[in-house]
């Protein structure tokens, strides 16, 4: 093999190995710089005891009866972290349905646990009512919880859901109380 040859065999493998580098550089911020691949932080729930509004209904959450929920959407908007928080789980329900209708995607939705909880139930005017518990502790995902609807206890905003870790607490409070315990896709049929 002669020099010139040589010569042209090592340009062509120092085209190649730039070629080469070049793709590889490329591919790679390529990925960082995906649209699709966003750097979210995951969703965690916040206590709710100082002075947060219900996004429905625009009351002071800590201040009334019941169960309250925190929903997170995926958002485009740097500015907005996509939360709505609530006084009541019929409130949260709703608004996140007229959401999904508009194509929102639900990240993450909260809930109290009435499992994990030592609630106590109230008579005002002939009507049983639930406490609330908004310390950051008391919030769960929703997506596996059972649900008592249709009972006696009012929330917030009247007739309301009532969400249960424990199958079997659900079950109890819906014996005692009336009502009957279901599951997040019975509540919500937009997440099937």
């Amino acid at each position: 093999m002669n020099h010139a040859s040589c010569a042209a065999d090592r340009r062509w493998s120092r085209r190649h190995l730039l070629a080469m580098t070049g793709t590889v550089v490329a591919t790679g911020l390529g990925g960082c710089l995906d649209e699709d691949d966003t750097d979210v932080k995951p969703a965690t729930p916040i206590a709710l005891d100082d002075g947060e509004t219900c996004d429905a209904c625009g009351m002071v959450i800590a201040d009334h009866y019941g169960p309250a929920g925190q929903l997170f959407y995926a958002v485009d908007d740097a500015d907005a972290d996509g939360s709505a928080q609530f006084d009541s789980l019929t409130e949260l329900l709703a608004y996140h349905d007229h959401h999904s209708d508009q194509g929102w995607e639900l990240r993450a939705v909260f809930v109290t646990d009435y499992s994990s909880v030592e609630y106590q139930l109230e008579d005002r005017n002939e009507t049983t009512h639930i406490s609330s518990h908004v310390a950051e502790e008391t919030f769960v995902d929703a997506t596996g919880l059972y649900y008592v609807v249709g009972s006696d206890v009012m929330g917030a905003m009247g007739e309301e859901v009532f969400p249960f870790s424990d199958r079997d607490d659900a079950t109890a409070f819906a014996d005692k109380y009336n009502g009957e315990v279901q599951d997040w896709e019975t509540l919500s049929p937009t997440e099937q």
